[in-house]
């Protein structure tokens, strides 16, 4: 049970509590006085009658997510150390939230949680005045939120307005006070989509656009919800071309919002393959995932890459870059993420003929999977598995002694005795029994390193 201590500004003699509203915020303890942090008044003078209409519960949850400042103790139950929305009263003076009290009764407890006092009496009293002082300090602040809220909104719209008329300099800079915008405040995206920004900032891409204003322009729309017309003109050659175009020649940060933006489009039902049919893009996310000195760059590219794959008809593309034995050399230092990502890609490629080539000729392939099988996750252990079947089905006589000396076989028997599902299991006996048709059943069963496992 957490133990509280209530702020020494707020205890009387004999352990009681402030109760006057005026003199708490006269006194600064909730912060009144001249610096305008005060508790709104009323129209009688009372403070907090002004708000008191306003749901409670409601603006502690926002005001939480909007992380605004730290809640005076006095507001905290020392149960739940969350603010008081029902706030009562023990015998010993002590201050708890309704209902977290009343289950502190009901679990047999008869104590103050906070001073482990024996209680003479287990009768609750609301207290009010904290309750109204709670309430006011909460109404100010979420008034304050909302009101800052609204400017925010008519600045961004503002701002859209701008690019409409401003060029060159200028516009690049309204781009990215808006960009700024966003990501302090996502709840304007609405009303950029409300103000026509959508359809604007698009129409800003185009053969003429320069690197400068594009990287801004997919800055924010990879951050905004875009509905299927927008995203359908946003596939138009010349706007992909000048993607393609950053993506190969700007920033990282222009390079990783591209990779997402285009991957965004890829999600769209009306998405065409010949889009993402481009040498100079396959290059540049190649170019991308090798870059480590950009950790958030290598996920972006196997992402996109990923995804690119699924479309067969790119699959001979992606190879013909040389892509295979780039991303199998990659794969020792790849984080968790970026392996299942890397070697999703490698199986998918390897079901076309001059995939499963590549990754045959690839010395690498081969100790890089077998290292990989039972490490990581199930998912990266079915890839590896997938890539191994592969290439020693290609070239049973080849590849599966490769294998054996690179610890398959015992890996293998590791993985049928797993918890995996039962696919994967069979798959792993399957490649078991081929690799061991160049081999004695003696001589076999020494590399498995199993023996006893095995008989």
């Amino acid at each position: 049970m957490p133990q509280y201590q209530q702020q020494a500004s707020w205890r009387l003699e004999g352990g009681g509590q402030v109760i006057d509203l005026e003199t708490a915020v006269k006194d600064g303890i909730l912060g009144g006085g001249e610096s305008g942090g005060g508790l709104p008044a009323g129209k009688d003078g009372s403070f907090g009658a002004s708000a008191e209409k306003l749901d409670l519960k409601k603006m502690i949850e926002e005001l939480d997510s909007a992380a605004e400042e730290d809640v005076p103790s006095v507001f905290i139950c020392p149960i739940s150390l969350e603010p008081m929305v029902d706030p009562v009263t023990l015998c010993t003076g002590q201050t708890y939230e309704r209902v977290h009290i009343l289950k502190w009764f009901s679990l047999g407890h008869l104590t103050c949680p906070t001073t482990m006092q024996e209680l003479w009496d287990d009768a609750v009293t609301p207290n009010q005045t904290l309750h109204q002082l709670i309430h006011a300090w909460f109404s100010q602040r979420y008034l304050r939120l909302k009101k800052r809220s609204e400017d925010v909104q008519g600045r961004t719209a503002e701002l859209v307005k701008t690019l409409r008329k401003v060029k060159g300099q200028a516009r690049v800079q309204a781009l990215k006070d808006l960009q700024k915008i966003l990501a302090a405040h996502p709840a304007v995206k609405k009303t950029v989509a409300d103000s026509g920004g959508v359809a604007l900032l698009s129409s800003l891409l185009g053969p003429f656009t320069s690197h400068a204003v594009g990287s801004e322009v997919i800055a924010i729309l990879v951050n905004l919800s875009l509905d299927s017309d927008a995203k359908a003109n946003l596939m138009q050659p010349a706007k992909i071309s000048l993607m393609v175009d950053m993506l190969n020649e700007g920033t990282i940060d222009t390079k990783i919002n591209c990779t997402r933006f285009i991957e965004m489009l890829m999600e769209e039902k009306s998405f065409r393959s010949e889009v993402v049919t481009r040498l100079s893009l396959l290059v540049a996310l190649l170019r991308l995932v090798k870059d480590k000195r950009h950790p958030n760059g290598i996920v972006a590219g196997l992402s996109l890459l990923k995804a690119i794959c699924f479309h067969e008809q790119v699959r001979s593309l992606i190879v013909s870059i040389g892509a295979v034995p780039q991303l199998v050399e990659l794969l020792p230092n790849l984080t968790a993420e970026c392996l299942e990502l890397a070697l999703h890609i490698l199986d998918d490629l390897s079901t076309i003929a001059g995939g499963c080539s590549a990754l045959k000729d690839c010395a690498q392939t081969i100790p890089n999977a077998v290292r990989l099988l039972m490490r990581v996750s199930e998912a990266c252990t079915q890839y590896a598995l997938s890539i191994l079947w592969a290439v020693c089905k290609l070239a049973p006589d080849e590849c599966a002694p490769l294998a054996v000396e690179a610890g398959l076989a015992a890996k293998l028997l590791l993985v049928i005795q797993s918890g995996y599902n039962p696919e994967l299991k069979q798959r792993a006996a399957e490649l078991l029994k081929l690799c061991s048709l160049n081999y004695t059943t003696t001589l076999f069963i020494s590399k498995c390193k199993l023996t006893r496992t095995i008989q």
